[in-house]
């Protein structure tokens, strides 16, 4: 079971979605706590590959960006549409 946190950003961010993708959302975190590599997740590596940030889907068009801070813990950084990813610090 992963556990997970979540920054400022992150929850601001989701409490400006939609209440169908917030429910999508916990829906998928549940998923992720189980195995973060759900095929029904689809998580990829973002580029620059260097700095280890991942994301999920939560539908065709929204994704939460995530950072492993151990083994058996994950960062929640960012929730949104996916192209809006970059315009958010998400790899310090």
């Amino acid at each position: 079971m992963i556990e997970i946190y979540t920054t400022a950003t992150f929850d601001e961010l989701f409490l400006k979605l939609p209440p169908k993708i917030q429910t999508k959302a916990d829906e998928k975190t549940r998923l992720f706590k189980e195995n973060p590599f759900n095929p029904i997740l689809r998580t990829e590596k973002l580029h620059p590959k260097g700095h280890d940030v991942w994301s999920f889907r939560i539908d065709i068009h929204y994704r939460i960006v995530f950072k492993f801070t151990r083994k058996d813990t994950a960062e929640f950084r960012f929730i949104g549409h996916h192209n809006n990813i970059y315009d958010y610090n998400i790899f310090d």
